[in-house]
Parts: structure tokens; C-alpha cells; sequence
């Protein structure tokens, strides 16, 4: 029994070790899948970056990982090199952020077999043997849902707080408030920075100032309430992501965009609520 703790306790030192020069990690998580989640996750660090933070961008939605496609990197080799007597991955670099993703590492065609303890060992070992060296932001694209695979990356790892993804149908409001309650259950307590509504509304471009609520209104807003949390961002549904998304370039590439001023100003929450300097 007391090799087992001994163990457990060597194995949170060297996760602690692995992540000590990386300031804050931001949990990007979802009540459900299709909801937008990585595209949040991707723009976010885009954004981040842009704001002149060092920041890397970790996939370690384990059933679904999109990373590699929306940054045109499928088709990349992982490399190794020896850093400080360790045999470490490199992560991608594509503007101006680091990343790594367990799509990497399975195949894309076969769908995934594998129980709760072995895909959450897999994500431990992705995130504490990837050379990320030193970061203001790490963004967790963490799996959809509440289960052991969550538990265990909340766990192990210190993440300063998480961002809860959603979408206006009630379907998903219902699913996002069990996430949210998980995270801030008293084993857990991280803290949760806030709701961002995905494909919240659409505006044409010929009509800028109009916004339809394709998708119904409200039931975000009602959700952040009752469960005393934030609705920090809007992002509103767009042709222009879904196109950007396909192609390996995020809407966040676009300065001028409306869609990427909501990315933006989500940015700018993140860092007022963690206090990076």
C-alpha cells in the first residue's frame, strides 16, 4: 500500500516538474460535444498570442481531436529531441503558438477503444513529455462531458480556471450545468472564469446591425445566473469561421473581422480575470 502512494506521489512531482514553467492553464470545456468548443480553444490562443503572450495550445480531446485540422498540420511527423537528459516531443509551431495534440498519436480512421485510465495516462503523458518550455497560457482543449478522463486531468494538473462552452438550445444548457457543477464541486474547486454562448446569433454582412437568434436566446444567460457565473463572451455563428476552420487558418487570423474582435475581447477577460503581468 505504501508503494502505491509513493508512486502516486513521484508520478504528481514529475507532472508538477513538467508544467512548472507554465504560469496558467486555462481549461477550455464543454457539457457536450459540437458545440464549438475547439474553435473557442484555438481562437482563444490565436488571440492570446497576438496580444504578445507566449502560449501553447494542448489537445486532449482524446474521442475527437480537431487541432490538427484547424491548423493544416494532419499529416505531421512528431518530432524528439534530448532536452536536459530527457527524450522530449516538440510541439508544432504555427502563428506564433505551440502545439500538440493526441491526434498525433492514434488513427483517425478507427474509433477510439480505449478505457478511462488509459486515455487519461495517455493525456498525462502527451502534456508532461511535450517540450513546452516556458508559456504565459496553456489552453486545455479538454474532452466534452464529466467523466474519469476530465477528473483526472483537473486532478493532476493546476489549472488556474476553466471556460465552459456552450450553445443556446436547451439541450446543451442542461449539459453544460452538470460540467460546470463538477468543476466546482469542493474536491475540485477549480475556478470557473466563465460561459462562452457559441453560434450565439447571426448577422448578415449586408445587414451588420441585425442579429437572429437562429438557435433561441436566453437560456445562457438564465444558466449564468443560476449557477452564479459569468457569461463572458458571444461569439456569433458565421460562415466565415466554419470556411477558416476547414482551412487551417482560424478566424482569429483576421484582424479585421467582427467574428475575430469576439475572440479578442474573450482574450482579454481571460488575462483580466488570471492577473498574468
Amino acid at each position: 500500500m505504501t508503494n502505491i502512494f509513493e508512486e502516486k506521489k513521484r508520478k504528481q512531482e514529475a507532472i508538477n516538474s513538467a508544467m512548472s514553467k507554465i504560469k496558467h492553464v486555462i481549461a477550455v470545456a464543454s457539457g457536450k460535444g459540437g458545440v464549438g468548443k475547439s474553435t473557442v480553444a484555438a481562437n482563444l490562443a490565436l488571440s492570446l498570442a497576438k496580444k504578445g503572450y507566449r502560449v501553447g495550445l494542448a489537445d486532449a480531446d482524446i474521442y475527437g481531436p480537431s487541432i490538427p485540422t484547424l491548423f493544416n498540420i494532419e499529416n505531421e511527423q512528431v518530432m524528439a529531441a534530448e532536452i536536459d537528459g530527457k527524450q522530449l516531443m516538440l510541439p508544432f509551431e504555427k502563428f506564433g503558438i505551440k502545439l500538440m495534440s493526441v491526434g498525433f498519436f492514434v488513427d483517425k480512421e478507427r474509433p477510439m477503444l480505449w478505457r478511462g485510465p488509459m486515455a487519461a495516462n495517455t493525456l498525462t503523458q502527451m502534456l508532461t513529455e511535450t517540450h513546452w518550455g516556458e508559456l504565459d497560457f496553456m489552453i486545455l482543449d479538454m474532452p466534452p462531458g464529466t467523466g474519469d478522463i476530465q477528473l483526472t486531468l483537473v486532478q493532476q494538473f493546476s489549472v488556474s480556471g476553466a471556460l465552459f462552452v456552450c450553445t443556446p438550445q436547451q439541450l446543451a444548457v442542461a449539459d453544460v450545468r452538470r460540467a460546470v457543477n463538477m468543476f466546482k464541486n469542493d474536491q475540485i474547486a477549480i475556478p470557473v472564469l466563465g460561459l462562452v454562448e457559441n453560434m450565439a446569433y447571426f448577422t448578415p454582412k449586408e445587414l451588420p446591425n441585425n442579429k437572429y437568434y437562429i438557435f433561441g436566446k436566453g437560456g445562457t444567460e438564465a444558466l449564468a445566473k443560476e449557477l452564479d457565473v459569468e457569461l463572458i463572451s458571444q461569439i456569433p455563428i458565421s460562415l466565415d469561421i466554419s470556411e477558416t476552420n476547414d482551412s487551417g487558418n482560424p478566424i482569429s487570423l483576421d484582424f479585421s473581422s467582427p467574428e475575430a474582435e469576439s475572440f479578442m475581447h474573450l482574450a482579454d477577460i481571460v488575462i483580466e480575470k488570471t492577473n498574468i503581468k
